[in-house]
């Protein structure tokens, strides 16, 4: 079979690797095209034809200053899975852009394979419409969302989340031997520029060592204006992992690497911060989805804070610092590892990646719609 992956962030690149890996187990056939980055080509050999790190855009107003480049990656992928002709396309999260691609596909004659639900569930609900019409099977990894979809009509597959897999099948090995706080800044330009003048703040006023997690689509120089001469500072790239695992705490962005935290054991607060009008629009947004309470999916997948999330004007150098140090605390940090098995639990067992590989396959295989 032939397939073509659209994944426009570091965290679908991680989950299209094992996809992929999974797909190659069941199909040896298997032939890939993909937007995706460094662990995606590793794990099938191949470039990709756009790297995300030059498609990931985050807030209303990054997609309004890259809306130029948006178009005309939308004109290449529309080509390009034309000239490729795929079995099926495989959208990864990223709805924004993933979800033109799957009308187009649609309408041309090609089945829809949506990977990592769009989460509908937390804001713009009217997407599900488009699920529905564009989308020929939905794939999703979290227990919520099950009752969720369920009640919105929209059929799905259900096989565990792959992150486990991820987590539990790293060879771990300390990244560094002094203590230390982990910096988990995200992978976009917007979320560093926002997320490191304040962290910067914190590692001086704690006044002991930070280790910053450097995503795989960003350089040295995205950081080195942040971190100045800091001599407590250590940027270490490809070791994200380790750098959770032998971590004292972690500040981190949120998004996946959250959960990632709380399925390798490492105390965490939760921050996170935007421009003014893309606040605006997300409050709006937020207060309308009156279910949703919490923006970490390990807060979600509980439904109760499990770890502390700092948001916008909350998300200050004294919260942090304040937050860090009562992780010091035994009952603090006791109460927090329960809330990480109950996640853990709720997840489920191993082996997702490859379940929802052979689901794939096998519904290819019987032409299913």
């Amino acid at each position: 079979m032939k397939y073509y992956i659209i994944a426009g962030e570091a965290s679908g690149d991680l989950h299209g690797s094992n996809l992929i890996k999974g797909l190659r187990a069941s199909d040896p056939q298997a032939a890939f095209r993909f937007w995706g980055g460094d662990l995606m080509s590793a794990a099938c050999g191949e470039r990709p034809a756009r790297h995300y790190a030059d498609t990931a855009v985050m807030g209303l107003t990054d997609v309004l200053g890259k809306a130029g480049k948006i178009l005309g990656n939308l004109r290449f992928c529309k080509s390009d899975i034309l000239a490729w002709n795929p079995d099926v396309v495989i959208l990864i999260d990223y709805p924004g852009f993933n979800f033109k691609i799957a009308k187009f596909a649609h309408q041309k004659g090609f089945k829809v394979y949506y990977y990592i639900a769009p989460k509908t569930w937390a804001s713009r609900e009217g997407r599900n419409r488009k699920l529905k019409k564009y989308v020929d099977k939905l794939y999703i990894v979290f227990p919520f969302e099950i009752p969720y979809f369920q009640k919105a009509g929209i059929d799905f597959v259900y096989k565990g989340n792959p992150l486990l897999d991820s987590v539990d099948n790293h060879r771990y090995s300390p990244a560094s031997h002094t203590p230390y706080v982990a910096l988990l800044p995200g992978s976009r330009k917007g979320e560093i520029k926002r997320m490191m003048p304040v962290c910067m703040e914190v590692a001086d006023k704690l006044g002991c060592k930070m280790v910053v997690a450097g995503a795989p689509s960003r350089s040295p120089a995205d950081y080195a204006p942040f971190i100045g001469g800091r001599s407590n500072v250590e940027l270490i790239f490809g070791r994200t992992y380790d750098i959770l695992k032998y971590a004292q705490a972690a500040i981190i962005n949120s998004g996946t690497a959250s959960l990632e935290a709380a399925l390798i054991g490492t105390p965490q607060v939760v921050c996170w911060s935007t421009s003014a009008v893309t606040a605006f629009v997300a409050r709006h947004i937020f207060k309308v989805m009156d279910h949703i309470s919490y923006i970490s999916l390990g807060n979600l997948i509980l439904n109760k804070e499990a770890f502390k999330e700092l948001i916008q004007e909350d998300f200050t150098a004294d919260n942090v610092v304040a937050e860090i140090r009562a992780l010091d605390l035994k009952a603090r940090r006791n109460r927090m590892l329960d809330d990480y098995a109950a996640i853990r639990q709720a997840l489920g067992g191993s082996g997702a990646s490859l379940a929802i590989a052979e689901s794939i396959y096998n519904s290819l295989l019987q032409g299913e719609r």
